[in-house]
């Protein structure tokens, strides 16, 4: 099939398990999906993998490739972590990657034969090809590795973000967003994730000039120690703020509050839901966004996840609606 055939070219920017959510509904209504992926990434079997073989971070690609999978034996097979022995807390989808990346020799090409394998809907690119590092400066201090910001307590709001070394972005991802006809923004980290991809240079700037539809699925807690009391249009504002253009066409909030039990579980953190303080922006749209299904743990996951997730089809419904309406 000719892929100008395929219906809307959709983007999908991020990382990790706001991207898995995003893409694992979008494959069941679309086939021309690209996931540009942050490659900040340097936590958990992702750090040991790196630094042990000096491998570019699988993780968040991995999570990609297995939510466009349409193979649910190998979906399994790629996530399956081990949880003992030299392997444990390692997911085999890493060690694949990484065996392919030696393999090949190179990122890029080990990725496009996982797709093959995994027999995925779309593709899957890293925004960046080199190894970099994520740092942030808070109140005069500087913290280096996403692994340490993402458990940092910031000393100030709004941070500096940017990557070490100065890189550029893979052409391929600029050309995707290029040819786009709506780009999403994934849910996820502020900073860790969605911050890591916007400080990729000149990736604020081709989300601007893009003919695309760009639109971000805001979080549905806060992060404490990072975004405490932070509304809706203060993670959309943060956003262009790091990207350092306005970029954002739509911003897709939830309006359904989640269930007592699960607040419950979060509300001794401070993890509270975010909410829309009703700015008049016609940017602004809220729905029902999330899931009803509890998420478990897997046994071996040894980094702490979060536990109120969106729902993947109503996400797509919702991204499918913008290129019809």
């Amino acid at each position: 099939m000719n892929p100008t055939d395929l219906g809307p070219k959709i983007v999908v920017v991020g990382g990790g398990t706001g991207s898995f959510t995003v893409l694992s509904g979008l494959k069941n209504y679309a086939e021309n999906i690209t996931a540009l992926v942050s490659m900040a990434d340097d936590g958990g079997s992702t750090r040991q993998l790196m630094d042990e073989y000096g491998v570019l971070p699988p993780g968040d690609v991995r999570q990609c490739l297995v939510a466009l999978s349409r193979s649910p034996q190998v979906r399994q097979l790629f996530n399956y972590r081990f949880s003992d022995g030299s392997f444990d807390g390692h997911s085999f989808g890493n060690l694949f990657l990484t065996a392919l990346e030696k393999m090949t020799g190179n990122f890029t090409d080990g990725v496009e034969l996982a797709g093959k394998i995994l027999k995925i809907v779309g593709k899957v690119e890293p925004l960046t090809l080199d190894k970099v590092v994520l740092c942030m400066k808070s109140a005069g201090r500087t913290t280096r590795h996403e692994r340490n910001i993402d458990d940092k307590t910031f000393d100030a709001p709004r941070p500096e973000l940017w990557l070490e070394p100065q890189t550029e972005p893979n052409p391929m991802a600029l050309a995707a967003v290029k040819k786009a006809d709506i780009v999403v923004l994934a849910p996820g980290s502020l900073y860790t994730s969605l911050g890591a991809a916007l400080v990729v240079p000149t990736l604020g700037a081709a989300l601007k000039k893009s003919r695309a539809r760009v639109v971000y699925f805001c979080n549905l807690v806060n992060k404490p120690g990072q975004t405490d009391d932070f509304s809706v249009e203060d993670h959309a504002d943060e956003l262009e703020r790091l990207a350092g253009v306005k970029f954002l066409d739509l911003v897709i909030y939830n309006n359904r509050r989640p269930s007592n039990e699960q607040l419950s579980r979060y509300a001794n953190d401070g993890e509270l839901p975010v909410e829309y303080s009703g700015r008049s922006d016609r940017r602004y749209k809220g729905v029902d966004l999330v899931s009803k299904k509890a998420w478990k743990t897997q046994k071996g996951d040894k980094l702490k996840r979060t536990l109120i997730r969106h729902d993947p089809d109503k996400l797509a419904r919702q991204i499918m609606r913008l290129y019809f309406s």
